[in-house]
């Protein structure tokens, strides 16, 4: 900032002016403070547009830091969501798996309930049908042992 140089060069040169005695006056050389002005005038739009320009990257780069930011948080509250949403989506999953295997082992237990009373229940009837058999087989040899006996004594009846 050129402008700014000659301005302070200015300032330094009037506080460093001989003064007058019993005045607040000073001495200066009026060339060249004139010309020191002068050049801080022509400097002074160059600069002032210079310092526009800065303003206005400054700007810019705020506002393209803004949309960044914006971008970024949006990126990151998507993210977040799809992460929550494929938490519950897992957790869904879990729960669903469990139930269906706790539905599978009752299943198990009534089938299992189930065929052993099934199997009970042909195991007595088939006691009842031998239990039924041995009381044949029983008579029949009580009847063969009788008939032989029978024999038995008609043979010694016969014989006396």
């Amino acid at each position: 900032m050129d402008s700014v140089e000659k301005l302070t060069t200015a300032i330094t040169m009037v506080e460093e002016a001989r003064g007058v005695p019993l005045s607040a006056s000073c001495v200066l050389h009026r060339g060249e403070i004139l010309d020191i002005l002068d050049a801080a005038r022509v400097a002074l739009p160059g600069d002032l547009e210079s310092a526009q320009s800065v303003i206005s990257s400054r700007d810019a780069l705020i506002e393209e830091g803004r949309v960044s930011a914006e971008r970024l948080v949006a990126t990151a509250r998507e993210e977040v969501s799809r992460m929550v949403e494929q938490t519950e989506i897992v957790s869904s999953a879990r729960e669903e798996a469990q139930r269906i295997l706790d539905e599978a082992r009752e299943i198990a237990d009534a089938e299992r309930e189930e065929v052993e009373s099934y199997i009970d229940s042909r195991l007595a009837t088939l006691e009842v049908i031998l239990n039924k058999t041995m009381d044949a087989v029983s008579r029949g040899r009580d009847r063969l042992a009788g008939a032989d006996d029978k024999d038995a004594l008609a043979q010694l009846s016969a014989d006396n």
